[in-house]
């Protein structure tokens, strides 16, 4: 069996349009000083463990979050991948709750919710991410990758990977999944240790699940 592979998701920091509740998708929204701060606050979190290098999305507030935690950990930024790349949500794009908003939503999908006229659909979307996280794990058998990506792509990516419901994904927090030929781990999500076994301490910090190399 080989070792399991490793993974810190991390959804990029805010944005100003996180702010505003604006759909981003494909939109190159750059980060604003609170997604710094924030990328600045996982490095804190990362830092007590052992990572072997750092991916990210394309999209510049995911590349930039991404540069902003390597350099923290004295990492390299090895690979933007284009797969990791958040959502297409179309004609949505720029859109915040109202009217205008509603008229576009259709129903389906592996979440229930469905999305809108004109975006990719969530199967694609986690498709696409499981293919580019499976790929690391392949090249990469063992390591232990931070890999910074957007929240509907590492939500519908891990419902795919586990089969089941995964909830919000907030801005720059820790989440971990392993895999190996078992399968998938879900070992931490928002920074919340999750207890697969009965006497895991929830009083432990959110990567004690995960022990360091």
């Amino acid at each position: 069996m080989t070792s399991p592979t490793t993974f810190a998701l991390i959804r990029h920091g805010q944005t100003d349009w996180n702010a505003a509740m604006r759909i981003q998708g494909l939109s190159d929204v750059p980060l604003n000083d609170t997604g710094r701060d924030q990328a600045a606050e996982a490095v804190g979190h990362l830092a007590r463990y052992e990572w072997d290098f750092v991916v990210s999305s394309t999209l510049s507030r995911a590349a930039e979050t991404a540069d902003l935690i390597a350099d923290g950990l004295g990492l390299t930024v090895t690979r933007r991948i284009p797969e990791l790349v958040e959502r297409n949500y179309g004609p949505a794009e720029g859109l915040s709750a109202g009217s205008e908003l509603d008229a576009l939503r259709i129903d389906g999908g592996p979440t229930g919710n469905g999305g809108f006229i004109g975006a990719e659909p969530e199967a694609d979307v986690a498709s696409r991410g499981l293919h580019a996280l499976r790929e690391l794990a392949a090249a990469h058998p063992g390591a232990r990758i931070i890999v910074v990506s957007h929240g509907t792509l590492i939500r519908l990516t891990l419902m795919s990977a586990l089969g089941k419901f995964v909830g919000t994904i907030t801005n720059a927090a820790l989440t971990v999944a392993s895999v190996d030929d078992d399968g998938w781990t879900l070992q931490a999500l928002n920074g919340e240790v999750l207890t697969p076994v009965d006497d895991l301490d929830n009083d432990l910090d959110p990567l004690d699940a995960v022990p360091a190399r």
